[in-house]
């Protein structure tokens, strides 16, 4: 699956195995207000290269497109480019601006079946942001954790836009963002977006540690695995669904990944303390 590849028409047949899903073609879906403004830039005579990569840097799509393309066998650094900043260092100001036209041109495949994608976009970045603070607290490598924080549930997009007739019926039962997803995917199909994800980031010859940690960010510590780094995402991710539902305190401590959480010497408070998110501007955010 690439993300550059057209996007496969919609299916209400069954769901797909995990290998099925990984074989199909889609295309990840850009942020429309983010290309044109990364192609506003480059079109600069001197392009800003610190704006660039911050632009880049709130789009999954882009990011995904930028690593891939940093870690193929052209550059010889296959699994070794972490982060925009990295792929940057790498790769010309030509190629970033033939990635962000060809994003653009895609911009009428942006529609994902039973996906809120500005609601979707706004959520992605607040994960990478807590994942790049808690990160900092654990002495993790803070550049990768926002990165998996970022691209964390693409899997949930190929899931939606390769089978959505069965991705849309467990919809209704119980919805894309839900702290119980991961779970109810497994159940249904006999796998989740986390998976899906690392299946993907395999594919793209992302670094192994990135790989691991969107694989194993449902359940970090299971089955005698021990990646910091999906622990890092699973914390995140918790954070910004629990907020994403409107969850009060006590909701938060019932719901707190606490086994996580303790492998990682960090309580509800300790992470909660790290939450760099603007709530309040979650509705612009989501109009981007």
């Amino acid at each position: 699956m690439s993300p550059e590849a057209p996007r496969a028409a919609p299916d209400s047949g069954p769901a797909l195995t995990l290998e099925q899903l990984l074989a199909a073609r889609y295309a990840l879906p850009s942020v429309p207000r983010v290309v044109a403004l990364l192609l506003s830039e480059l079109d600069q005579p001197e392009p800003d290269l610190r704006r660039v990569s911050q632009l880049i840097s709130t789009d999954p799509a882009l990011t995904v497109r930028l690593l891939q393309w940093s870690n193929s066998s052209v550059f010889q650094l296959s699994g070794k480019v972490h982060s925009v900043s990295e792929a940057l260092a790498i790769l010309g100001l030509s190629q970033v601006r033939a990635m962000a036209a060809q994003a653009a041109g895609s911009a009428s495949l942006r529609a994902v079946p039973g996906i809120d994608l500005p609601r979707f976009w706004a959520y992605s970045l607040d994960v990478a942001r807590m994942a790049r603070s808690l990160a900092g607290v654990v002495r993790q490598n803070q550049q990768a954790a926002f990165t998996c924080g970022l691209i964390h549930a693409v899997g949930e997009l190929a899931l939606h836009g390769v089978m959505p007739g069965p991705v849309l019926r467990l919809d209704r039962e119980v919805p894309a963002l839900d702290l119980r997803r991961a779970r109810a995917e497994r159940r249904q199909f006999g796998y989740c977006y986390a998976q899906a994800g690392a299946g993907l980031a395999r594919q793209w010859h992302f670094p192994q540690s990135i790989v691991d940690a969107l694989e194993h960010q449902y359940a970090p510590f299971d089955n005698e695995v021990y990646e910091p780094l999906a622990g890092v995402i699973h914390l995140a991710t918790w954070r910004a669904r629990a907020r994403q539902a409107g969850l009060p305190p006590q909701g938060l401590a019932d719901t707190f990944p606490g086994a996580v959480g303790e492998v990682l010497a960090l309580d509800i408070d300790m992470v909660l303390q790290q939450d760099p998110i603007d709530w309040t501007a979650q509705g612009a955010a989501r109009h981007a």
